[in-house]
């Protein structure tokens, strides 16, 4: 090992725990031992910590252990000259650092409570805020989805910043083309990169992969923080595993470190934190490099490399392979871009958003009816039109093949929102009739027509189905009378696909589906889905899963056979029982597909929403993952995702769909709809009319104004005058809890 990385890093990590120890001494002088300390709307604690050594810091008294323990956890100082035979002392001391940045960014929030604010993600609105500090919840969920299904292979960490903007919008946007998120750090020479990319008008945020934690080194703690969240919220990691935590990130989570610029001793010691992860570390300037492997999979640390081969050399070093969709249009293009606002000062042309109508609808076709890639647009194209203009839309996708089948229409049409979303400079939202598409002013500059639409789908529908598909052709209509005819035969289309659906039950249907998608992240997880409970991400229900199958004999969709019914009210079958024991590798062996009491399914972090039994109410609540607010469980969504993700089956609760709530066997085997007694405001707003008419299914046509909402209370005390007030049917019903 270099004897001047073993020294500056230990150096380093002793500047880094000395200031922390000053901080926190200024903190508890000022603010007191009892103190809230917290990254906001996170479960989890402070994650590095909590993970590795399962201390709790929930206020400044507790924070004093950690920080103890980082001050032991130094090694001895070490002569320049020194030569340290193996990386143990050199690990240690990067961790202490870690340990002692978490106290600190802690403590910002303290000190400073608006200096990291979240991104907006209305297409409109700019908060003005560069550095968004901790990930939510929300939003950790939310991504890690793609880390779940390969559309996000791994990140960069960039420390310091580029040369020059324009090379760092250079090393960005290659990083985008291969999926990989970028999350930045520290600053250099008196800017930072994500200052450097705001000078090129590059999008930051989540939406676009480029995450600016924060203008300090001490910010790289949010990155490997949210690795350590995801360890434990989707791998079941236990909090104070290191071993396995460490172990995780290594082998399942690709992550690396990109040092632009000097690198000083507290970078020397962040850099040696991330060699406990198996980050290595790639730098542009002559730093002591690690070359031998050992932790890392390949080379440790890497220098002198040049800016053009920055992301392509750290690719090979962390050991990634990366799938690039090529595709005929003038536009990147790839998921890093599906996020991508187009605002109204960068506008060119709008379609739909309820400004225009947009519809659109994928139909299957006979072989001879259709031509393969071809590509219509049958009205105004971009260049008939001035920047600011309207269009309505219609997009009409056929396809045809031998192994194409009705019920996989939906499947496809689904992929239009995504598959336009990849094309940097466009955006979309929503689907069916109420789309919305935004082109933005540098895309049409760069030579986008909407024809490219149709060269994006017939492309990646062969790419992606084709095993179903041999032809695919695109119809694009930009002309009033011509939409508004495909609209009204595409609602005739949902209505008809709606009511398939909606007509099928759970007794008569074989067999169901299982969904393994999350187990990457949470191994004992088992998702099964029927006509009656969706998928608890929202994302499919049993048709879907059909369909998916079909397509994919192998994938995470797979047959299951029912067997015999063990008990109809609480929803269970031998045969599901069997086919769930033997795919959570053991870990459970019963489930019941409509209770919250009894045995519920397993929940992983990618669920919609979550219910909790509330024993004073004699009822059930239920809040979805946009809800930030406080809970009559005590608990907000982070916390309760918290206990009972992973893959555990948590009596009391369970993950489940939106669109569950208003299906007929929602926890039909505690009560039912009537047992509902709490639901956020918002989540009230988005079900009403599907809620009205299960309300009115079960006799009781006011039921959703009986249902209390934070508007209320969030608490069970303060709900209850209520709902004796509304006399709520849950007052009257048998204890739900039993005895």
């Amino acid at each position: 090992m270099s004897k001047l990385v073993a020294f500056a890093a230990i150096q380093g990590a002793y500047n880094i725990v000395s200031k922390a120890e000053g901080k926190y001494k200024r903190a508890l002088e000022k603010f007191g031992g009892a103190q809230k300390v917290e990254f906001p709307n996170t479960a989890y604690f402070l994650p590095i910590i909590y993970s590795l050594t399962g201390i709790k810091v929930t206020d400044l008294d507790s924070a004093r252990r950690p920080l103890d323990f980082a001050r032991k956890l130094l090694p001895p100082h070490v002569k320049k000259d020194c030569h340290l035979p193996f990386l143990g002392p050199l690990l240690d001391a990067g961790m202490a650092a870690l340990f002692a940045e978490e106290i600190v960014e802690a403590i910002r929030y303290v000190e400073d409570p608006d200096f990291y604010q979240p991104s907006v993600e209305d297409p409109d609105v700019d908060n003005g805020k560069i550095w968004l500090g901790a990930a939510d919840d929300t939003i950790m969920r939310k991504r890690g989805v793609e880390f779940v299904d390969g559309t996000a292979p791994g990140f960069a960490a960039i420390v310091g910043a580029a040369p020059d903007s324009a090379t760092a919008k250079k090393m960005a946007e290659e990083y985008q083309v291969k999926t990989i998120y970028v999350f930045m750090a520290a600053n250099q020479s008196g800017t930072t990169f994500a200052e450097q990319l705001l000078e090129e008008n590059v999008q930051l945020g989540w939406n676009t992969r480029l995450v600016p934690f924060g203008p300090d080194i001490s910010a790289a703690v949010f990155a490997l923080g949210f690795a350590n969240r995801a360890g434990m919220a989707f791998g079941g990691i236990e909090p104070g595993d290191y071993k396995k935590m460490l172990a995780y990130q290594k082998n399942r989570v690709f992550a690396f470190v990109n040092a632009l610029g000097e690198v000083n001793a507290e970078w020397a010691a962040n850099a040696a934190g991330c060699v406990n992860w198996g980050f290595p570390t790639l730098a542009d300037t002559d730093i002591p490099e690690i070359l031998p492997t050992g932790v890392c999979t390949y080379e440790h640390v890497v220098a002198n490399v040049e800016h053009d081969e920055m992301p392509s050399r750290s690719i090979e070093v962390r050991g990634l392979k990366v799938t690039i969709t090529e595709i005929d249009i003038p536009l990147a293009y790839g998921p890093a871009f599906e996020g991508e606002r187009v605002r109204k000062d960068d506008l060119y042309l709008e379609m739909g958003g309820g400004k225009t109508q947009m519809t659109e609808l994928c139909k299957m076709a006979d072989m001879n009816e259709i031509e393969d890639g071809k590509v219509e647009v049958i009205g105004p194209e971009v260049k008939d039109i001035k920047k600011g203009d309207r269009l309505p839309l219609g997009i009409y996708v056929q396809v045809a093949g031998r192994q194409m089948q009705e019920d996989f229409e939906p499947i496809l049409e689904r992929q239009i929102h995504h598959l336009i979303n990849y094309a940097q400079g466009i955006m979309h939202i929503g689907q069916r009739d109420i789309s919305w598409v935004r082109v933005g002013e540098q895309a049409v500059e760069k030579g986008f027509s909407l024809k490219d639409i149709g060269t994006i789908l017939h492309a990646k529908f062969h790419q992606d189905f084709g095993s179903i598909l041999d032809k695919v052709q695109v119809t694009m209509y930009t002309k009033q009378e011509d939409v508004d005819k495909l609209t009204k035969r595409a609602r005739q289309e949902y209505k008809h696909r709606d009511e398939r659906v909606e007509s099928m039950t759970d007794e008569d249907t074989e067999p169901f589906y299982s969904c393994t998608l999350c187990q990457s992240f949470a191994p004992n997880h088992v998702c099964v889905v029927s006509p009656e409970r969706t998928g608890l991400c929202g994302a499919y229900n049993w048709m879907d899963c059909k369909a998916s199958f079909e397509i994919n004999p192998t994938g995470p969709n797979q047959p299951v056979e029912k067997g015999e019914c063990t008990d109809p009210v609480l929803g269970a079958w031998q045969g599901v029982d069997d086919f769930v024991y033997k795919t959570s590798r053991q870990a459970i062996s019963h489930v019941n597909f409509y209770s919250v009491v009894q045995d519920p399914m397993t929940t992983c972090g990618c669920c919609e929403c979550i219910a909790a039994v509330l024993p004073g109410a004699n009822g059930v609540m239920t809040v979805h993952r946009d809800y930030l607010g406080e809970t009559p469980s005590g608990m907000k969504f982070t916390t309760l995702a918290g206990v009972m993700g992973g893959g555990q089956s948590s009596p009391g609760f369970v993950g489940h769909s939106k669109f569950n709530i208003t299906q007929r066997k929602f926890i039909k085997g505690d009560g039912g709809l009537k047992r509902l007694v709490w639901v956020p405001k918002s989540l009230k707003e988005e079900i009403k009319e599907r809620f009205q008419k299960r309300a009115e299914e079960e006799g009781m046509p006011d039921l959703l104004d009986r249902v209390a909402d934070e508007t209320v209370g969030t608490t069970e005390e303060e709900i209850m005058a209520f709902l004796k007030e509304k006399d709520h049917p849950a007052l009257k019903m048998d204890s739900i809890v039993g005895g």
